[in-house]
């Protein structure tokens, strides 16, 4: 399959800094996206560290399969899920050890939402609540669970989603990197079919745009840049209260693809037909 990607970050409307941080890597179709806390420049610090952990040690996998492993991994997983889950987990531990040996920067951490394609499957590995989604079918589902306090009581049934969009608590985090030493990370596997579009972003862009409405920027924008650029026009049109990053990765069938797809659909007929075996 052929992989087409954009991403844009913009500061918005009231914020003098921007703490959010993406990294687009062509070569590994690596997604990775970060939104920093912390103050001052301290959440740049974060997210920037963040990023380029998760970039690197997954960069290094071409040129060695061995490596440490931290955090629990299934068995099943692919190395590249093994690899991102390990990935980000040396991410927490370094932002939490530059606030230790630093005093000015206490406090300071970061989301990690990070996408790795490799084949048909994709590989997600997820702290905080900046989002993962998948537009399928005209249908977008949210691939990842917001570490947030309001998501966490909507899920309790103590809050209705209505009531959760208003909330002033929705930018308090209950899992962060860099808050602790070791940190759950979520992370999974999916599989991925051509015309899917993935969409990573931090929350200046669904804390002011609807689900519905970035479905209908998706579906009626296939280009890639071209919604990117449209979502991040309509958070700041919204208010722009927080900086928004926004990724949007499509899949494409490849002319390989199809010819594989089509052989082995003519096998498979001619195999029907009773002429798919030899003499």
């Amino acid at each position: 399959m052929r992989i087409v990607s954009s991403g844009l970050t913009d500061v918005g409307r009231v914020r003098s800094n921007n703490e959010d941080c993406f990294r687009i890597i062509p070569q590994l179709n690596l997604f990775v996206l970060s939104d920093g806390m912390g103050g001052e420049a301290h959440g740049e610090i974060a997210s920037g560290m963040a990023v380029e952990t998760v970039v690197k040690h997954c960069m290094d996998m071409a040129a060695s399969q061995a490596g440490i492993v931290i955090g629990p991994l299934k068995p099943e997983w692919s190395p590249e899920t093994k690899r991102l889950s390990t990935a980000v987990h040396l991410a927490n531990a370094g932002i939490y050890k530059s606030a230790v040996a630093h005093a000015e920067q206490q406090g300071m951490g970061a989301t990690m939402t990070a996408a790795w394609i490799h084949g048909a499957t994709l590989s997600l590995s997820h702290v905080g609540d900046s989002r993962a989604y998948l537009f399928r079918s005209k249908n977008l589902v949210q691939l990842t669970t917001d570490h947030s306090l309001v998501a966490e009581q909507v899920r309790r049934g103590i809050l209705t989603e209505a009531e959760a969009e208003e909330s002033e608590m929705q930018s308090v985090l209950l899992r962060a990197l860099g808050t602790q030493p070791e940190i759950d990370v979520d992370t999974d596997e999916h599989t991925l079919f051509p015309k899917d579009t993935l969409l990573l972003c931090s929350d200046g862009l669904t804390r002011m745009v609807t689900d519905p409405e970035i479905s209908g920027v998706l579906q009626s924008e296939p280009n890639p840049a071209k919604s990117v650029a449209r979502l991040i026009v309509l958070a700041n049109q919204r208010g722009g209260i927080d900086n928004v990053s926004v990724l949007v990765v499509r899949v494409e069938a490849s002319s390989k693809w199809w010819f594989s797809w089509l052989h082995r659909s003519q096998k498979n007929q001619a195999t029907r037909n009773g002429s798919g075996g030899g003499k």
